[in-house]
């Protein structure tokens, strides 16, 4: 029996610098708003409304603060891509 691969839509928020992929996935819209974050083997995920971490996997907490900072600077373009994207 072949095996079938799940495709997973993952939109990118456009028009943040730097080397950190900013995105959602199309499945966690019943969650309260937030954004998955990654770069190379590290991903975290951080709640935008408050900005608070949610989970972290490999990230120092330097480069989480560096995080925080950018979803801050970034806080509107992030929120309107969730509500584009989730509704």
């Amino acid at each position: 029996m072949a095996k079938v691969k799940a495709t997973v839509r993952v939109p990118t928020v456009k028009g943040i610098p730097g080397p950190h992929r900013f995105y959602f996935y199309s499945f966690d819209c019943s969650e309260l708003p937030h954004v998955h974050i990654r770069r190379a083997e590290m991903a975290c995920k951080f709640w935008i409304e408050p900005v608070t971490l949610a989970q972290n996997h490999g990230f120092s907490a330097r480069e989480l603060n560096q995080i925080r900072d950018v979803i801050r600077v970034n806080l509107k373009t992030i929120q309107e891509a969730w509500r584009e994207h989730c509704g």
